[in-house]
């Protein structure tokens, strides 16, 4: 779908619980089903004289507007701006950013540019950027005018671009999911809650979901999540979200720490293939690797290029979902348990255990020990208190082999894929998820959260969602084609955004000098450089295998 071009928007008049709300009436062209549909964008109310009342997000856009800027000639840094141009047409970022948000779609592209060349510089040094740099706005856009923008970005809007970006990719791979957390000590956020993040500290903060592309590489939707809120919970309600949000055909691939059988039988009960990972200590997971154990370890079962052994195995699982009549679903399922064994895990696991047990000894020994260590102690440890010859602390030989016994073994779970190799691959590429999150704490400035109210976190999160599916796209491109062998994200960017645009009224534009390593990084992501000039090296053939075609 798409926007009528020219279109104007018309003001109307909704009543919407007794209010008068006034609306601009955006008509656009639906490809798909061949007919012309109409966009509504809120931008006040009637009080009641008939007056028109202008909401934030219409103000602001109206005091950005009111500053337009016309120059006969204009200078500016152009180069990483015109590769990001590439990828958000690329991606459909630009194209679902304008059909979602018709009004602010400059801003947000503008402020993601930023954010995406400026690695960890704070949001207020944008006005200082837009000065010398490409981007889509045409007037100046102050601190006071992006914490507008932030407090104003519609939920309503939100999610029909999460709607559209989820069709461009959705049925073709599978979704990797997971959470991270974010540190914040404002006492105005609702959400933020004591709880513990990913290095088991305790701190006030909260919780990320993300849903990503495994093949896309691509983020495809988030959503906020109060701090205290452990992973193996969240599961539903993202499973909620995806129907809410019309996700069709989900393949989900999860951590360990989201499995339950109430999860399982949720993704059954949605219909969702799945492929996930079984901590050690469950149940399902002791029974797994004590079925094959004497079999497993056979060149037979060998993977080479994983470098594991490896069973599959059918089972059926008893599937069980309370219906909201009151009804009961009750069934079997079936289900392909998948159980590996790798020597270095096992090896790398025996290493830290021997290193964690001494510590624990010493610190029993010392009297120093935690609560949590005396409790683990009992089981790995014999403790003798003598008055003669104080306390005696041994290791429990017999304990220690029991929970040594499974090092080196792990257990993946699926409905859907019944070879142990390619769901060990597929799981494995659920390994983009830290790294999109390190890129969206650490080089899009959102490790603090920086704001003080629930709509400014809310907005900056999305510019920064936005900024995050550049940055992917980016690395994906830089990881197949080794461009990390001479550079960064960051020192990419810097390479390109040296090039110059000039602009004069009447006259096509005009680009500084651009050279060979410049021209080769335009066409390993599918482009040629802005004058139109190939490099020595270049091959059309590879340059249009380089990047997929943009999406429909």
């Amino acid at each position: 779908m798409a926007d009528s071009e020219g279109a104007s928007p018309k003001r109307r008049v909704q009543v919407i619980n007794g209010v008068p709300r006034v609306y601009e009436d955006y008509p656009y062209w639906d490809t798909e089903k061949k007919q012309c549909r109409h966009r509504r964008t809120y931008i006040g109310r009637l009080d009641e004289q008939g007056a028109f009342i202008p909401s934030k997000s219409y103000l602001a856009g109206q005091a950005l507007s009111a500053v337009d800027v016309v120059k006969s000639a204009d200078r500016r840094f152009y180069g990483a701006g015109y590769l990001l141009d590439h990828i958000g047409k690329v991606t459909g970022v630009e194209a679902d950013i304008a059909q979602s948000f018709p009004s602010m779609k400059d801003q947000i592209i503008s402020l993601a540019y930023f954010l995406v060349q400026e690695g960890e510089s704070a949001v207020y040094r944008f006005p200082r950027w837009m000065l010398s740099h490409w981007h889509r706005l045409t007037h100046a856009l102050g601190s006071q005018g992006i914490s507008r923008l932030f407090g104003s970005i519609p939920e309503e809007a939100k999610l029909d671009f999460f709607r559209l970006q989820a069709k461009r990719r959705l049925e073709r791979e599978y979704l990797a999911y997971d959470t991270t957390s974010i540190s914040s000590y404002s006492e105005l956020i609702k959400q933020v809650k004591y709880g513990h993040n990913k290095d088991r500290e305790r701190l006030p903060q909260i919780n990320l979901a993300m849903v990503f592309g495994e093949e896309s590489g691509l983020p495809v939707y988030y959503r906020l999540l109060p701090g205290n809120i452990s992973d193996i919970s969240t599961m539903e309600n993202m499973i909620a979200d995806a129907a809410f949000l019309e996700f069709a055909k989900v393949k989900l691939v999860w951590d360990m720490g989201f499995f339950s059988a109430k999860n399982v039988n949720a993704l059954y009960h949605a219909h969702y293939k799945f492929i996930g990972g079984l901590h050690p200590d469950t149940t399902l997971a002791c029974s797994s690797v004590k079925a094959v154990r004497d079999g497993l370890v056979h060149y037979a079962n060998y993977i080479e290029a994983d470098d594991v052994y490896c069973i599959s195995t059918m089972i059926n699982w008893d599937y069980a979902w309370s219906m909201r009549n009151g009804g009961e679903e009750r069934g079997k399922r079936r289900m392909y348990v998948h159980v590996y064994y790798n020597e270095q895990r096992a090896a790398a696991e025996r290493a830290q255990f021997n290193h964690d047990l001494k510590e624990l000894k010493t610190a029993v020994q010392s009297g120093k020990a935690t609560d949590a260590q005396l409790k683990r102690a009992q089981r790995l440890l014999t403790i003798k208190t003598t008055p003669v010859k104080g306390t005696r602390v041994e290791y429990n030989d017999e304990a220690i082999k029991q929970h040594t016994n499974d090092f080196g073994y792990f257990v993946l779970l699926s409905n859907d894929v019944k070879e142990g190799d390619k769901a060990l691959e597929c799981y494995r590429n659920k390994d983009l998820v830290e790294k999109t999150f390190n890129n969206l704490k650490n080089r899009l400035d959102f490790n603090r959260t920086l704001v003080s109210s629930v709509e400014n976190l809310e907005g900056k999160l999305f510019v920064e969602f936005v900024a995050l599916i550049y940055i992917s796209y980016i690395h994906k491109v830089m990881k197949s084609r080794n461009l990390y062998r001479n550079y960064s994200i960051q020192s990419l960017l810097d390479e390109l955004d040296v090039i110059e645009r000039f602009d004069y009224q009447g006259q096509r534009a005009r680009y500084s000098e651009i050279t060979e390593r410049q021209r080769q990084i335009y066409e390993a992501f599918g482009i040629l450089a802005p004058d139109g000039k190939p490099s020595k090296t270049y091959k059309p053939e590879a340059a249009a295998a380089a990047t997929p075609a943009p999406e429909a």
